[in-house]
């Protein structure tokens, strides 16, 4: 009969078993056949069992997820008002977007991070306290067929007629302890040291992801700027090819010109229709793409400062040896790196102060009250028969120190010192690439800079002649001189060489922006103004 006793206690423990794997009902029923996903009244999605938050909604069929409205009320992002006169400039845009990207404030977020680690190091210098608290209560009872002990002590008498035992009491116990690390031969300063270079490192990370947000906004701003301007030198032929058309249907008119000419002329009006139409799409899609660099919503609809016409002077953008070292020297990847491999250095020298010894003090202050009796007390210790009296009051107190020695951790110490040694290896030879990166990517920026320029100046000459040869062909085709295969010839090449002026001007502005971000010099000043040719080095 006694083992029906336990019964509930093994059916107890057979449930408590199954609500582990009970949770699979929550997750996927089949590899081939789409989640179910319970959805609250509102349309958020729940893990909930019981379909009851689905009373009601009809759910999409498939693969195809509810839609969750909580998630874009919560995620949004900014939105710029559109002001009436009003057109953002690109110092404008970088200072929304310095305060609005999410990139600045995962940087922030990982130095304040990198900050509060050194806290937690340093903080090891103190020593711990803790306050413990223990209270309960006890109560026993036990029967004996031992006729010999004194019944006086029994309190009463049980159906079987052999006398029983009752017993209780309650007590508590108060500690404050105390843990203190005193002398570790220089681990903890070496994993301060670490801990502040890495800090350091996030710190100029910070910097850096600033003006990547700089670098990104100043090239998205310069290539909506450039895929506006193409699309207008595109209406523009529009209105061009339209003029040769006109003249020609004219001279059919007239009875000077032929089918032919009015077809070709047609011809070129609906070629340069259909670029324009491609034109307008990139610059809808770089205007998102400003709008998603400076972390504001694409729903915006804002009007943009108009940055052509600017004088571009090839000045001289060449730069010396000293000035590349100096540019690289001030590049935050690679101040980052050379703080991450100081960082490295240190850790190796706390993995070997790790075979020293460290001497330490522990103590604590202790009160007792009651009169509880514990045995086999559950973690107190690996003798099953350890007892806690509380009986009465007792107050005490008890200080030691000593010193740990490591003899022997199977290998534990050996193995995080050789990691440490294998992590500043990486760390030293990914500095040496950023440095190698840096000075590849200076050189590159400097050389497209050069290119740009001398890009612009030739597109200067080209749409100066091709101008002139398109009025002068359009002119004669209409005085019934010229022919409409040398006027179409003539108003595409004035239109390419109108589109690769504008190229040309825009990539000069994005070239000066690449070199001012290869030196590490950019900023919202030398980024938004007409561009800084000679890099601010």
């Amino acid at each position: 009969m006694t083992s029906y006793r336990f019964f509930p206690v093994f059916a107890g423990v057979l449930v408590l078993a199954g609500c582990a794997t009970s949770e699979l009902s929550t997750a996927p029923s089949s590899p081939s056949q789409p989640w179910a996903p319970e959805v609250t009244t509102d349309g958020g999605l729940s893990l909930s069992r019981g379909g009851a938050g689905r009373h009601g909604l009809v759910l999409p069929s498939g693969f195809t997820l509810p839609s969750d409205p909580s998630v874009v009320a919560q995620a949004a992002s900014p939105t710029l008002p559109e002001q009436n006169g009003h057109a953002y400039t690109l110092a404008e845009l970088i200072d929304v977007a310095q305060s609005s990207n999410p990139q600045t404030r995962r940087a922030w977020n990982t130095a304040r991070d990198a900050a509060l680690a050194v806290g937690i190091i340093k903080s090891t210098y103190l020593p711990y306290l803790s306050a413990t608290v223990v209270g309960g209560w006890s109560h026993s009872s036990s029967q004996t067929s031992d006729v010999t002990l004194d019944a006086g002590n029994y309190g009463s008498i049980s159906a079987d007629g052999l006398p029983q035992r009752r017993g209780g009491g309650s007590g508590s116990v108060e500690t404050l302890s105390l843990k203190w690390l005193l002398f570790d031969f220089g681990r903890r300063e070496a994993l301060v040291r670490s801990a502040k270079e890495a800090q350091l490192a996030t710190n100029v990370l910070f910097t850096g992801a600033h003006q990547k947000i700089i670098y990104g906004v100043s090239i998205a701003f310069y290539t909506h700027a450039a895929a506006t301007a193409r699309s207008h030198l595109l209406q523009e032929a529009v209105r061009n090819a339209r003029r040769v058309q006109a003249a020609a249907e004219a001279r059919l008119q007239q009875g000077q010109g032929t089918i032919v000419d009015v077809t070709q002329a047609r011809q070129l009006t609906a070629q340069v229709t259909l670029r324009q139409v491609k034109a307008e799409g990139d610059d809808e899609d770089t205007y998102l793409a400003l709008l998603t660099a400076a972390g504001v919503s694409a729903n915006a609809h804002i009007a943009l400062a108009d940055v052509s016409g600017r004088s571009l002077t090839p000045a001289d953008a060449t730069l010396s040896d000293d000035m590349i070292k100096s540019a690289v020297a001030r590049r935050p990847d690679v101040l980052a790196a050379y703080a991450a491999a100081r960082s490295a250095r240190n850790r190796i020298t706390a993995a070997r102060d790790a075979f020293r010894p460290s001497i330490f003090m522990t103590g604590n202050v202790s009160y007792m009250s009651g009169g509880l009796n514990l045995t086999s007390v559950p973690g107190a210790g690996n003798d099953s028969t350890s007892t806690l009296n509380m009986s009465g009051n007792r107050f005490s107190t008890l200080i030691l120190g000593g010193i740990t020695v490591p003899i022997f951790d199977g290998g534990l110490r050996a193995a995080l010192l050789k990691r440490a040694q294998d992590q500043s290896d990486s760390a030293d030879a990914t500095l040496r690439q950023a440095v190698n990166d840096s000075i590849q990517q200076i050189v590159t920026a400097q050389s497209a800079l050069h290119t740009s320029l001398s890009a612009y100046s030739a597109a200067q000459t080209l749409h100066t002649a091709a101008q002139t040869s398109f009025d002068a062909a359009l002119t004669s085709y209409r005085s019934g001189v010229g022919s409409v295969t040398q006027t179409e010839i003539a108003c595409n090449g004035l239109l390419d060489a109108q589109i690769n002026q504008a190229d040309a001007y825009y990539a000069s502005l994005i070239a000066a922006a690449s070199l001012a971000f290869a030196t590490g010099a950019i900023d919202q000043g030398n980024a938004s103004h007409a561009p800084a040719l000679t890099p601010p080095v």
